[in-house]
Formats: structure tokens, C-alpha cells, sequence
């Protein structure tokens, strides 16, 4: 699916708390798809351009993301009150909820407190309790807690040549073959202005261990459904971490690993997630 086709369908929600935006497609049981820090909707496209006969497809934009404005608070337990507050306003009673990178975080948080929204549970490479965030990261996440990420997002030159090469690119396999539009779409919303590069600077500072840690009793009595969908290559999200999940969620019975793919597969290789997903779902 292209970047236009995509933003086609977005659409917003006005909440108590602020607005959401999502891009909905397809009708049928409702999927809600969750992005991590730095990509948005977006990364979801391609799967769901196959799932939406159906499904209805929801991918949420979190707070400073896609067309989502940032908020105060920018921890994953505020995030996943958005995905809470975002099913509010759809109506939304069950979900099959599905996690990618810090939003598997973000739909671990969620699903650990609203238990009876979950029809199933799907995560593929993501932060967990004891990976939260990543060892790979920590340098990153001090630079953001001394205010020294904001300025180097501001000062990047805005090239894809940039982009390709930088530590976001290595969760791609074929970081160069990334259209550039996607780049932009990713890339403007942290970096665009120094406004919105410190509201990135401050969802990275804040995260923090005990904020997974707080709901791991309840996950670990998470009966729901629940597959885990792993690529083999990544450094910061290892294969391991599928298996600690698998053990850890009474509802998870199976790790489907992807071999060779890094974070981003979902949008890089979505045929190696769609079979899974329809077969995980029951249609």
C-alpha cells in the first residue's frame, strides 16, 4: 500500500484526553495495530492491504506520531491509556491487538490491564520485562535525560541517504529499498521542528524498567490467545525474548520465528506475518 493510500484513511478522534488519529480499513472483527517510537500507522500498511477482507483494521497513531499530537506525558503506561482511550471512543469491546517494537510494550501495558478486551494477543519483535528498554539503547536514553538528543534530531539533513544509514535504518533489512516518502512520514514527526524533537527527546528519557515491571503479575495471568511472530536478526529485540514472552503469557503457545528479518518486518516483509495472523484469528 502507498503512503497516499494510507493517509487517505486516517481519521480522528476527539477524547477527554486529547485527540487520536488512526487509519481504519476494511470491516469485519476489529484488529488494533500498535507502532513504536519513531514510526506510526505506517508501519502496518502492508499487512493490513491483505488483512482488511476480514478484518477491520485499525492502526493507531500514538501521541506525537503519524497526525497524533504529542502529549505531556509520553511514558508507555500514558500510551497505552491512548490505546485504551481510542477503543473507547470506537466502541470498541474486544480487540485482536497486535505489537511492534516499543508498541509491544505499549499492547503488553494495555493488554495486562484490560485483559477482557483482548481477543487475541500478537507481538513480533519488542521491548519487554527485563529488555526495557534494550541494552543497545541505554546510550541513546541518557542522551535524552541530559537534553542532548533534540538538537541532533533538528540537525540532521533531511536526506534519505541520512536516514538509511542512521541506527534507525538498521531495523530494516533493505533499509536502502524504503520508499522516501516513508522516510518523511517517519522522520518529520521527530525531527521536524525543535518542538517535536523534544517531545521525542522526552518519550525516550522516559522509559523506564519498572513501568513493565508494574504489570507483570497481571501478564503473567494473561489467558488470551497469544502468538509471538520474532524476526531472528535483530540485536536489540534477540529471538530469546520471544521465548521469555511465550513462557511468561499462560495464553501464548507458539513462537513463529522469521528468520533473518529485524524489527520492521511487518512492514518489510508482511507475508511472513499475514499467514500467521489469519490463521492466529481464526479467519
Amino acid at each position: 500500500m502507498d503512503v497516499s493510500t494510507f493517509t487517505a484513511h486516517r481519521r480522528s478522534l476527539q477524547t477527554p484526553a486529547g485527540e487520536i488519529a488512526y487509519a481504519e480499513f476494511g470491516s469485519g472483527p476489529a484488529a488494533l495495530f500498535v507502532h513504536g517510537l519513531g514510526t506510526n500507522g505506517l508501519l502496518w500498511r502492508n499487512a493490513i492491504e491483505s488483512l482488511s477482507d476480514t478484518s477491520r483494521c485499525i492502526a493507531i497513531d500514538l501521541p506525537l506520531h503519524g497526525a497524533t499530537p504529542a502529549r505531556d506525558d509520553m511514558s508507555v503506561t500514558a500510551l497505552a491509556q491512548v490505546v485504551a482511550d481510542l477503543c473507547d471512543g470506537l466502541g470498541l469491546t474486544q480487540v485482536d491487538l497486535v505489537g511492534n517494537d516499543t508498541g509491544g510494550a505499549v499492547a503488553q501495558i494495555f493488554a495486562a490491564t484490560h485483559p477482557d478486551r483482548i481477543r487475541t494477543f500478537t507481538l513480533t519483535n519488542c521491548d519487554s520485562e527485563g529488555n526495557f528498554p534494550p541494552a543497545e539503547f541505554a546510550s541513546f536514553v541518557e542522551l535524552a535525560r541530559q537534553g542532548g538528543l533534540a538538537e541532533s534530531l533538528t540537525g540532521q539533513p533531511v536526506t534519505p541517504e541520512t536516514w538509511v544509514a542512521s541506527p534507525f535504518g538498521a531495523g530494516y533489512e533493505h533499509p536502502e529499498l524504503v520508499p522516501e516518502e516513508v522516510w518523511h512520514g517517519y522522520f518529520a514527526q521527530i525531527g521536524g521542528t525543535i518542538e517535536r524533537a523534544r517531545a521525542f527527546e522526552r518519550a525516550i528519557a522516559a522509559l523506564d524498567p519498572a513501568q513493565m515491571e508494574a504489570v507483570g503479575k497481571q501478564l503473567r495471568e494473561l489467558n488470551a490467545p497469544t502468538l509471538l511472530v520474532w524476526g531472528t536478526a535483530d540485536a536489540a529485540f534477540g529471538v530469546k525474548w520471544a521465548y521469555q514472552l511465550r513462557d511468561m503469557i499462560p495464553g501464548a503457545r507458539e513462537v513463529i520465528e522469521v528468520d533473518g528479518a529485524k524489527v520492521f518486518f511487518p512492514e518489510e516483509r508482511p507475508g511472513d506475518l499475514v499467514p500467521h495472523l489469519r490463521r492466529h484469528w481464526g479467519r
